[in-house]
């Protein structure tokens, strides 16, 4: 007896017993040549999924699914990345504790996923603000103090005023906090360090082992590194013993420095002008200067602006003497906080002499032109012939950088060199919600590592969550913060900062290989077991945070001997982001989509398959305006239709006519469809699967409509299908496995074969796609060409209404199976 397709009743049937059975439960050591380690990053719990959340784990649950039917050892495992400041900002706003809040939406978001069907190895679960995970960060930072790796100095940083804490630097973005939005400033406190830049070399030469990364995503990873190569000069300071270094990437242009400038943050400069008039001139507009970005300092749009400090500096390569001024657009914390200016061939150096009246001189000529300072409207950066360089004249580009370099070197003046943009982790924040800092000060033995035996040191309960903007709130435990001292025994007091929860991130991906080890954050035999990770799955936004720290400590470990990978996860997949009006869905705008009414209305088969269906994993998708009521257009009526056709099969109370064309073919179709579709899954194209699998099914239809009726066939055709489907519609499939009496569950069964004999084809399915997203399939030759392939996309009826009389920006051909239309 045929059945109505009851959505509800087989989520319901099937979500938890699949938990309570293990049923996606990883081994603990995998076979080396069968193992498949995916991650997607974890979430923070913050309220419920939205539908960025559910497209992510969608796209991995569907990967992870198709792994494990291909035979592999999967492990898709889950966590929560716990810590942070919404949950602390919610106390202070509600009156709530964080550890109550971030735990009721880890319940939400895990019921979320539970009804999603995601095949998470359940028993790994973690949560990093639990005591359990945070002792082995401060069993890390202890690792690191002791190389030399953690450190705490004076310096400057960015403040948020609104969270009432410091930032890394990769946590400003345009002057603004990251987080809420807030303009920022700078500040001088006394705060924890990694010694990250000890590890740029690395970072940087590593990036070619990952293969699997874009080459997009490993320039962004270059430029904030920012490795150059050049010379450090040393310049000397009229009425000072110790010369100043300056980084350059152009020493051949060291005899057109004209001027010498410092950051107005640069300790020199307060030392230069003390007991002068200056000195108050300086620290006013050191103040001015605090109140600007970094990008507004940067910026060629606006004027430079400077102080004359009245002293005098000698170029090392002709003994001129040359004045030191004070700039906004030099940076205390990239090279050494001084610049050799070179207004001729620097742009910023250039508007800045035009703006002082300072010294123009050309020193480097392009090929066929000659220059003249006083008639440049702009500084001339590039490539040339060295000129006015005493012995240097004629020096072509190719060899003056290092022709002046040995000359510098042979003169003690200067040395060859490499700079960095990449600044060391400043990990210290002023709030409650994260992982104490495992060190006590003391007055006789200063900065004191708390003994691994006491680990972990975990929050107090007793404390004032307002930020002062002072101290840490811990600072309010006063039984907490006083202690004695691990070596005298003396009164002492805890550090009260907080690591940031980027180090939380930074490892978690290991301790799912060993959860639950009470002796050690891992056991290495495990990790290496596991990883180098097969597939790693979060959005571009990660690459200048997570993706460079977490490399940093998984070469830290390895210089450790406790991994055995330089780099953790080669293989990367950069998912779009799910937008509304174009907007990045978030809670601060209001733009939020929730799972619930999708899995009310349509089920999480259907959500699944809607977004799997809106486009190319790495392609941004905008929320349609109608809401969840486009899944009842797109992918719902589908299902039901997948549903109506499986009954249909399974019902039939007779073999039917025995084989014959019709049933030749329509099993030349599926396999086909499953060469082409197992293909799809291989290269994360889920959409072109769902369109190839929507045309086998209209196949079958048509078989039937045209009085087909073997049922063996049949048979064949909805079980290939239903496992094809599976990955990513997990409950139908499921259900109707089970019905057509099969034992064990079908995402544990094994993926579909083809015949090549039957899969080969003299007709394909062209898809054509429309602002990536699939609106037609067309059955073609083989051999059709590319204008015919244009042809017949643009001649379809549906095509042209979804063109709306607009002619294509872009055509990408892909003969002979892919036509995508980009239309503006």
């Amino acid at each position: 007896m045929k059945e109505p397709y009851d959505f509800k009743a087989i989520e319901d049937h099937y979500k938890q017993s699949w938990i309570d059975d293990e049923l996606w439960k990883a081994p603990e050591i995998p076979d080396p040549e069968l193992k498949r380690y995916l991650v997607t990053m974890f979430p923070y719990p913050s309220g419920d999924l939205h539908m960025g959340h559910v497209e992510i784990f969608s796209i991995q649950d569907a990967i992870a699914r198709f792994e494990r039917m291909r035979g592999y050892d999967v492990l898709n495992p889950i966590g929560w990345d716990a810590f942070g400041l919404p949950a602390e900002n919610a106390a202070i706003r509600r009156g709530v504790d964080p550890k109550k809040w971030t735990y009721e939406n880890i319940d939400m978001h895990r019921a979320s996923m539970e009804r999603l069907g995601l095949s998470f190895d359940w028993t790994r679960v973690f949560y990093t603000c639990d005591p359990r995970f945070y002792k082995w960060n401060q069993w890390l930072f202890l690792h690191f103090f002791e190389r030399g790796l953690a450190y705490r100095k004076q310096a400057a940083a960015w403040w948020c005023p609104n969270d009432k804490t410091v930032l890394a630097n990769e946590q400003v973005i345009a002057g603004r906090c990251e987080r809420c939005g807030a303009e920022v400033v700078k500040r001088y406190p006394t705060q924890w360090f990694f010694k990250i830049t000890d590890y740029a070399d690395r970072l940087v030469d590593d990036l070619e082992l990952n293969k699997g990364w874009t080459e997009r995503l490993k320039m962004i990873q270059r430029n904030w590194i920012g490795r150059s190569y050049g010379a450090e000069v040393d310049f000397s300071i009229e009425g000072r013993d110790e010369p100043v270094t300056v980084f350059t990437t152009r020493p051949d242009t060291l005899w057109g420095a004209t001027f010498f400038v410092l950051a107005p943050e640069h300790p020199l400069a307060e030392e230069l002008v003390a007991g002068s008039p200056v000195a108050e001139k300086l620290a006013e507009f050191k103040d001015e200067v605090a109140r600007l970005s970094e990008i507004d300092r940067t910026s060629t749009e606006r004027p430079k602006k400077g102080l004359f400090l009245e002293r005098y500096a000698t170029n090392p390569v002709n003994d001129e003497r040359i004045p030191i001024w004070v700039a906004d657009y030099v940076l205390m914390d990239y090279g050494t906080g001084a610049i050799m200016a070179v207004p001729a061939h620097d742009q910023r150096d250039f508007e800045f002499a035009r703006s002082n009246g300072l010294e123009i001189r050309v020193v480097i000529q392009p090929p066929h032109a000659s220059l003249d300072a006083d008639g440049m409207t702009e500084a001339y950066p590039h490539d040339g012939v060295m000129v006015n360089s005493n012995g240097f004249d004629g020096t072509p580009a190719t060899e003056s950088v290092a022709k002046v370099t040995e000359w510098l070197e042979t003169n003690h003046r200067g040395r060859a060199a490499k700079n960095y943009r990449l600044r060391d982790w400043l990990i210290s924040r002023q709030r409650y919600w994260g992982t104490p800092i495992p060190i006590v000060h003391c007055d006789s033995c200063g900065e004191v590592a708390v003994p691994y035996g006491e680990l972990p040191i975990e929050l107090p309960e007793d404390v004032d969550f307002n930020p002062t903007g002072e101290a840490s709130p811990l600072a309010t435990a006063e039984d907490w913060v006083n202690t004695t001292c691990p070596k005298c025994g003396a009164t002492a007091h805890r550090e009260t900062d907080t690591m940031d929860t980027f180090v939380d991130s930074s490892w978690y991906f290991l301790r799912y290989l060993d959860p639950h080890n009470d002796e050690a954050p891992f056991d290495p035999d495990k990790v290496n077991a596991w990883m180098a990770m097969d597939q790693y799955s979060g959005g571009i936004t990660h690459a200048v945070m997570h993706l460079i720290y977490a490399r940093f400590f998984q070469k830290v470990l390895m210089d450790m001997g406790m991994v055995e990978d330089p780099e953790p996860f080669p293989r990367l997949l950069n998912q779009g982001m799910v937008t509304m009006g174009g907007k990045v869905m978030s809670k601060t705008r209001g733009n939020i989509v929730e799972p619930l009414e999708a899995f009310d209305r349509y089920g999480a088969d259907a959500l699944r398959l809607y977004l799997l269906f809106s486009g190319p994993p790495e392609q941004d998708f905008d929320w349609p305006p109608e809401g969840v009521e486009a899944i009842g257009r797109v992918t719902w009526p589908w299902l039901q239709r997948v549903w109506r056709l499986s009954e249909d099969v399974r019902t039939l109370d007779h073999d039917g006519a025995p084989e014959g064309v019709l049933e030749a073919e329509l099993r030349k179709a599926l396999h086909r469809t499953i060469k082409v579709v197992t293909r799809d899954y291989e290269a994360f194209s889920f959409n072109t699967a769902i369109a190839r699998m929507q045309e086998l099914v209209n196949e079958a239809f048509r078989y039937r409509g045209a009085g087909g009726s073997n049922k063996a066939v049949m048979t064949e055709l909805v079980e290939a299908l239903m496992k094809m489907l599976a990955p990513m519609a997990p409950y139908l499939t499921e259900e109707q496995w089970h019905r057509f009496g099969h034992e064990g569950s079908i995402h544990l069964s094994s993926w579909p074969t083809f015949d090549e004999d039957l899969a080969a084809q003299n007709e394909v399915t062209m898809i054509v796609q429309v602002n990536g997203k699939v609106r037609e399939t067309i059955g073609v030759p083989v051999s059709i060409t590319e204008d015919e392939m244009r042809e017949r996309a643009l001649s379809s009826e549906k095509i042209r209404g979804y063109l709306n009389g607009k002619e294509p920006t872009k055509v990408i051909i892909k003969p002979p199976k892919l036509v995508s239309l980009v239309v503006e």
